[in-house]
């Protein structure tokens, strides 16, 4: 009777640690790395919101810039980020990565970069700003973001392509531009900023993109997904819901949206997650839960 007690035991034990070697996905520590754009943090915190409470994951939001992002996908010490601008705006870091980096594709189509400014002002293009008048109503500078961002690399070629030589591209955040357009709309008052879509600021302002005749700026471009080399293999099912992690320009909107309006990047995350089922069943569709 004894030895039957111990083998049944042993059985029990043989299969919790199948059933524990099954789930893959639970207990997983996942790094994302991500850079602090309203887009880039409404698409991160959706991604750890899926990863946390459907495949039971652990994650690690890496705030970082835009070079040591891809960097850290690069070299390992980030499993994946969401936030690749191409095929223009992180041109560079393609260049100089991508050999070391595994790209599943674009997760949101139509985006959009250039320098913007409110509908109120009366100009269309870039070239417009070689304006002196202008120019001096605007102080002469062009309010950009973090420094090494990729629009802050182009508007930089802008600035030369334009022979806007006396102006000065102002390097502040993500936050502090849409900060100064917010102060300078409300009082009807000039200002040109880096500027992108998706984008909150372009749901609560009526603004335009300056025409770029020279095509610095490029075409539209998509948001790809990248992960580390290895990650197939380490994680397959974190691996597979990334490979299928797809939204649109006005999901993204929704949670920016809210965000903008006093809720934190978690709980807008969870809200869109709670509200949108079907795209999110998806996503995870063949993963193992």
């Amino acid at each position: 009777m004894k030895k039957r007690n111990i083998g049944i035991f042993l059985l029990v034990i043989m299969m919790i640690t199948v059933i524990a070697g099954c789930s893959s996905t639970s207990n997983e520590k996942v790094k994302l790395a991500y850079v602090a754009w309203d887009s880039e943090i409404a698409s991160t915190y959706v991604v750890k919101e899926v990863l946390e409470t459907k495949l039971g994951a652990t994650v690690e939001m890496l705030q970082v810039d835009a070079g040591p992002m891809w960097a850290g996908v690069a070299d390992g010490s980030a499993d994946a980020m969401v936030a690749a601008w191409l095929p223009s705006t992180h041109a560079a870091y393609l260049e100089k990565y991508g050999s070391k980096i595994e790209d599943l594709g674009a997760n949101l189509n139509g985006t959009k970069v250039g320098l913007a400014v409110p509908a109120y002002m009366d100009i269309n293009s870039i070239e417009d700003l070689k304006n002196s008048e202008l120019a001096s109503k605007l102080s002469n500078r062009i309010i950009g973001i973090e420094p090494g961002a990729g629009i802050m690399t182009t508007t930089e070629k802008a600035i030369t392509e334009y022979g806007l030589s006396d102006y000065t591209l102002l390097e502040s955040s993500s936050a502090a531009m849409a900060q100064e357009l917010q102060k300078a709309y409300d009082n009807n008052e000039p200002i040109v900023v880096t500027g992108w879509t998706p984008h909150w600021m372009f749901a609560n302002m009526d603004l335009k993109y300056l025409e770029d005749p020279k095509g610095v700026y490029g075409t539209d471009e998509q948001i790809h997904t990248m992960v580390r080399q290895g990650l197939k293999e380490d994680m397959p099912n974190v691996y597979k819901f990334l490979d299928q992690f797809e939204w649109t320009a006005e999901d993204m909107a929704k949670v920016m949206v809210e965000v903008q309006g006093g809720k934190s990047p978690e709980e807008a995350a969870k809200t869109w997650v709670e509200n949108n089922p079907d795209k999110v069943n998806a996503w995870i569709q063949g993963v193992e839960l």
